[in-house]
């Protein structure tokens, strides 16, 4: 088994996310394997470090009921590798004792095991150990929680609620637009540029997760608000001259619309629709993929529109459809209100069978 000593310092600069002094050297070279090889997005490279620093913790001493309370910072951060590398199993457990007693969620610890795993993996293909912690540790079951999902005449409201009549609210108008036609997800939009954007064809270029592209159709309400948006944006000096005109969706300095600012707008377009404030941009997705089976659109192809690696992941929409699938029966099938048909055996006792006469 090798030693976090012979762990090499990484060639490339550092992931965003690994610049705070907290992190080993072994957690540095894993984000930067999230971000350089993996092209995981900063936001997903952010919340691996936080897990990692997390357990990092827990193993120097600084958290943890069984540790003793060890001050910040007194165990050096190579100490703290080998420590990781010499994790067995029954700490595992004791860093998940250590979380159901602090409260965290079922979802929020099997997040934390799964970044572990990813951890663990990682060290074993770079040869720094022959076995997991891991390996026998089972993930707790999860709760199973259905989308959210809002209703056509809950998606008109909010679609119209930004109108178009200055660059703003044409540009908010276009980014709800395009959200709930193409289903992308709110990182995925504030990514897009304009040479992925092809309106005569209507098809978008995004870039899923991992780096991996996929061509999106939009809709003809989409390309419309769209339009109006790049009509507005031309005489507008801060977006056209801006450095980042590449991209399709800026803010009012012309700088690149960050996910949050996104969170932002919705929150104030839920307001004035009068809808449920709760309600998140990953909404829009959910809607669309819930709109697209209810109106008779394939499960695979709803699979390959979100950009889903797994057909089951896509399969939590199709809970959604079961009651309009019910009410399709109900108002279709010639026999779906007529009363129960009888069992056989009760047939056959109603008509006694007389077997036919020899002869």
């Amino acid at each position: 088994m090798n030693t976090a000593t012979n762990v090499a310092a990484p060639i490339e600069q550092p992931a965003q996310a690994a610049g705070d002094k907290k992190f080993t050297p072994l957690i540095r070279q894993f984000l930067d394997y999230l971000k350089l090889e993996k092209h995981f997005s900063d936001y997903t490279v952010r919340s691996y470090g936080a897990d990692l620093v997390q357990f990092a913790q827990f193993l120097a001493g600084e958290i943890g009921q069984a540790h003793a309370n060890v001050p910040p910072g007194t165990v050096p951060p190579e100490e703290i590798d080998q420590r990781a590398l010499k994790v067995e199993s029954l700490t595992v457990r004791e860093f998940l004792a250590y979380l159901y007693a602090q409260n965290y969620t079922k979802s929020t610890t099997a997040r934390k095991l799964a970044t572990l795993r990813s951890f663990y993996k990682f060290l074993i293909r770079r040869g720094m150990l022959s076995a997991s912690p891991l390996a026998s540790i089972r993930t707790p079951k999860q709760e199973k929680r259905l989308p959210r999902c809002l209703d056509l005449e809950q998606v008109q409201r909010l679609l119209e609620a930004p109108g178009d009549s200055d660059v703003l609210s044409a540009r908010d108008r276009a980014m709800l637009e395009v959200l709930y036609s193409s289903g992308i997800r709110v990182s995925e939009l504030v990514e897009l540029e304009m040479g992925d954007l092809d309106l005569q064809e209507g098809v978008l270029r995004v870039r899923g997760k991992g780096r991996k592209d996929r061509l999106t159709p939009i809709g003809s309400q989409a390309i419309k608000a769209l339009q109006r948006y790049f009509e507005m944006r031309q005489v507008d000096p801060r977006m056209s001259q801006s450095r980042h005109a590449e991209r399709v969706f800026l803010n009012k300095h012309g700088e690149p619309l960050s996910t949050r600012s996104v969170r932002r707008k919705l929150d104030k377009y839920l307001v004035a629709a009068g809808l449920d404030p709760g309600i998140s941009p990953h909404t829009l997705r959910h809607s669309f993929a819930t709109h697209l089976l209810n109106n008779g659109a394939d499960l695979r192809s709803v699979q390959e529109l979100l950009g889903h690696q797994s057909l089951s992941t896509t399969q939590i929409y199709t809970h959604l459809t079961t009651q309009r699938m019910k009410e399709a029966y109900d108002a279709a099938h010639p026999r779906a209100d007529a009363p129960t048909i009888p069992h056989p055996a009760v047939e056959r006792a109603a008509y006694p069978y007389y077997s036919a006469k020899a002869g």
